[in-house]
């Protein structure tokens, strides 16, 4: 049976937040709090596999979106700008010139209404906010939730929906940086991606409005290689990041569930499987610059230290014409699942 845990955990700026611990039968742990839908903790076999912190007020300090529920829309658009017919609409430009993950108070920095539920092989936790029409500049009110399940067979299921009324943009992910093996950096683990294409950047890091092949090039992940393979390569998309921060196309986008990655860690012989009904996924590994951010214990975040695989549709959706843009329209309901299974 499933057990579910909860503690008061302080004061956030938008109220007391709680934390949520779903213990599978195996004994291996998922932690989340209500403030920001933020995973603090994957527990295998007593081993951390994300990156955290223990302490609410350590996430109230600037750090990289851990593990952060990400809103209204994940990633980056250019400008801060978007239409939708007519209507222009201005976003708060809170990286360089363009808008990321939401804005400047995101879904990340709510607190959000928590439902906790049990089961005979699998526990949740539904978190539900609503967004109202002009909340960081997007139009629309927006009623969304994200239904956190967590079974016996250590696979994370993330379920995603909203809906409006009024047409707007949505595209919500998870920032969870994950690190399978524990500690150290991730260069050893080995990645496999189900994408032949990528959408190379510009200097600020918004997709340049085409697909691009990953055969010949250190975006190449359709065997499976180590990430510090070719993450130093003389390419000038991996200088424009120091490393990967891009989104790769998966293959055979329909909107059902399947498989996109997996990640394993050679010397421990753990698996990471990914699944997602999502077009992309931002490859992110972590290439901060040494002692820039600190991990649990406040213990410096090495180089490339984890790796997000944040599900999503492209960056920039809204101003590229070859690009899915995840518009959601009154009667209509966004729905998107992930799913991440430890093995």
């Amino acid at each position: 049976m499933q057990r579910i845990s909860s503690k008061a955990w302080g004061q956030s700026p938008d109220g007391p937040a709680t934390l949520y611990t779903l213990t599978n039968s195996k004994g291996n742990s998922l932690s989340l709090s209500d403030y920001g839908g933020i995973i603090t903790s994957i527990k295998i076999d007593g081993v951390e596999m994300v990156i955290g912190y223990d302490q609410l007020e350590d996430y109230l300090a600037p750090n990289p979106y851990y593990g952060a529920l990400i809103g209204r829309y994940g990633n980056r658009i250019a400008g801060g700008k978007f239409s939708i017919g007519e209507e222009d609409y201005t976003l708060a430009a809170n990286n360089g010139p363009n808008s990321l993950h939401g804005g400047v108070k995101g879904f990340d920095k709510y607190v959000w209404k928590a439902a906790p539920s049990s089961g005979d092989n699998r526990a949740s936790v539904t978190l539900s906010h609503v967004s109202p029409d002009g909340d960081e500049g997007f139009p629309g009110r927006l009623d969304v939730s994200c239904k956190y399940e967590w079974t016996d067979d250590d696979e994370l299921r993330l379920t995603y929906t909203a809906t409006t009324d009024k047409t707007t943009i949505v595209n919500l992910t998870n920032h969870t940086y994950f690190n399978i093996s524990g500690g150290g950096n991730v260069r050893s683990q080995l990645l496999q991606l189900d994408a032949d294409q990528y959408t190379p950047v510009d200097e600020t890091l918004i997709p340049l409005g085409t697909l691009a092949p990953v055969a010949g090039t250190p975006f190449d992940f359709t065997k499976a290689k180590p990430i510090g393979q070719d993450i130093a390569a003389d390419h000038p998309q991996i200088a424009l990041a120091s490393g990967y921060d891009h989104n790769w196309a998966i293959n055979g986008y329909n909107g059902k569930l399947r498989e996109f990655a997996t990640l394993r860690d050679p010397a421990s012989g753990r698996q990471l499987s990914c699944y997602t009904t999502e077009p992309g996924v931002q490859v992110f590994t972590a290439n901060f610059k040494p002692g820039l951010f600190s991990g649990r214990d406040h213990t410096p975040l090495p180089v490339q230290g984890a790796i997000c695989l944040e599900t999503q549709h492209f960056p920039d959706s809204p101003n590229q014409e070859a690009f899915t843009t995840p518009l959601l329209k009154p009667g209509g309901t966004y729905r998107t699942t992930t799913v991440y299974r430890f093995e």
